[in-house]
């Protein structure tokens, strides 16, 4: 098998009503849509064989690795602990069905390959494509999946199973990855030519 699929980051404080970001006013658009499609493109990829790996941006107590640029840019996050690690804001939605067996790989930056073991992850599994879903589209999918590029991955994006803070932001972040060629943007029915939930 030399595919694997990319969960980049749905969770509960980025894609659930009750986590931090809508808390904070901040609600993905189509945020349960890109849900139901992953959860299909989950399912799926597990139907085939395929690996399914899951990234979870999250921050140790005190926040000491979330950096200046990231704290600076939203000190409200840092009062209301988003995505501390161990907590129900920085788990992955239960809609996708990620228990204790799966494989998951936890990161402080946009980019999922940045101080991650991602890369190793992926080469022990042979992976030399990748399918990538998940939020937020234009900035830790689109960061994840240039890195990605940049390692000689062949890479798929799932448009329809991906969302920003705006349809605008969402539309921007697939039209660069597609049009400077970092990646093929399309969508889990036709990845997997399965029928999935309506968008």
């Amino acid at each position: 098998m030399n595919t694997a699929l990319i969960v980049v980051d749905m969770q509960n404080g980025f894609v659930h009503p009750d986590g931090s970001l809508p808390t904070l006013g901040m609600p993905l658009a189509d945020a349960g849509r890109a849900v139901r499609q992953c959860a299909a493109a989950v399912t799926a990829a597990r139907a085939a064989g395929t690996p399914v790996v899951f990234t979870r941006h999250v921050y140790r107590p005190g926040r000491a690795d979330e950096g200046a640029n990231l704290g600076g840019a939203h000190p409200d996050l840092a009062e209301i602990s988003a995505l501390a690690a161990g907590t129900w804001d920085a788990e992955v939605t239960d809609d996708l069905g990620c228990g204790p067996d799966d494989l998951v790989v936890d990161k402080v930056r946009f980019d999922a390959f940045l101080w991650t073991s991602l890369d190793p992850l992926l080469r022990g599994l042979g992976a030399e494509n990748l399918l990538v879903c998940g939020v937020v589209t234009n900035i830790c999918v689109e960061s994840t999946v240039r890195a990605a590029y940049m390692r000689d991955y062949g890479v798929t994006v799932l448009g329809d199973a991906c969302a920003a803070l705006t349809p605008r932001l969402h539309d921007i972040g697939l039209e660069v990855m597609r049009d400077c060629g970092f990646a093929t943007v399309t969508t889990v029915a036709e990845t997997f030519a399965a029928p999935v939930p309506a968008a």
